[in-house]
C-alpha cells in the first residue's frame, strides 16, 4: 500500500519532527516524510531531517515582501514534492487564509495545551496561572483561526505541586512526542482525508 507523503514545516530544533521521523522510519508506518521546510536557515530540525535522508528546503520569510508571497513559495515547493499532508511542527509563522484553504483538511498542527483552552503563546504559564489540575497538548486540523480547528488527538498530563513552566513544559512535550505520530497514523490510515469531526481521543500518557 502506498504511504501518505508528508511535508513538515519547522522553525527550530524540531523535537516533534524527530518523533515523526522515528515513527515514519518503521516499515509498517502508513506515512513517509518526503520534505522538511524551514523558514529559518540553520534550524536544527533541518539537520535532523538530513540525518534521516529527508529532502530539506529553506524558505526565509524575510526574503518576501508579503505573507502571501511567502506562503505561495511554500505552497509551490510542497506541491512540487507531491506532498499530500502538511504537518506543522514548531513553525512560528501564521499562515495566510489562502494557504490554509488550499490545504483544507490536509494540514495539521500540534499545540501545547488542551484546546480550546490556552490558545496562543506561553501556554504553560497560562495553565499555571489558571490553577488547572490537568494540562496537555492537542493535534488539530488547521483553520484560518489561530489554534482552532477540529481536534484529532489530545493528551492530558497532571499539573503537579511545585511545577514551574519548565517542568510542566517537559511533561507536555513528552506527551506531544507520543500523540503527533498517533494523529499522523490515524490520518494516513484514512488516506489523509478523515472527516475532521472523527477520531478525537483523549490519552493520559503514563509518567
Amino acid at each position: 500500500m502506498a504511504r501518505l507523503k508528508v511535508g513538515v514545516l519547522i522553525s527550530g530544533r524540531g523535537s516533534n519532527l524527530q518523533a515523526l521521523l522515528d515513527a515514519c522510519a518503521r516499515p509498517d508506518f502508513p506515512a513517509e516524510i518526503a520534505l522538511v521546510i524551514s523558514n529559518i536557515d540553520g534550524a536544527y530540525g533541518l539537520e535532523r531531517a538530513a540525518k534521516a535522508g529527508i529532502a530539506t528546503a529553506v524558505i526565509s520569510h524575510g526574503a518576501f515582501a508579503s505573507r502571501d508571497s511567502f506562503d505561495q513559495a511554500i505552497d509551490a515547493r510542497l506541491r512540487q514534492a507531491g506532498i499530500e499532508l502538511v504537518c506543522l511542527a514548531g513553525f512560528m509563522r501564521v499562515l495566510s487564509a489562502g494557504f490554509v484553504e488550499g490545504w483544507r483538511g490536509r494540514i495539521i498542527n500540534i499545540h501545547p495545551s488542551l484546546l480550546p483552552s490556552f490558545k496562543g503563546t506561553h501556554t504553560h504559564a497560562q495553565a499555571l496561572a489558571s490553577g488547572v489540575k490537568l494540562h496537555g497538548c492537542t493535534v488539530h486540523h488547521v483553520t484560518a483561526a489561530l489554534d482552532d480547528g477540529p481536534i484529532i488527538v489530545q493528551a492530558a498530563v497532571p499539573v503537579l505541586p511545585g511545577d514551574d513552566e519548565e517542568s510542566l513544559a517537559a511533561r507536555v512535550l513528552a506527551a506531544e512526542h507520543r500523540i503527533y505520530p498517533l494523529a499522523l497514523k490515524m490520518l494516513a490510515e484514512g488516506g489523509g482525508q478523515k472527516a475532521p469531526q472523527e477520531g478525537a481521543l483523549l490519552i493520559n500518557p503514563p509518567e
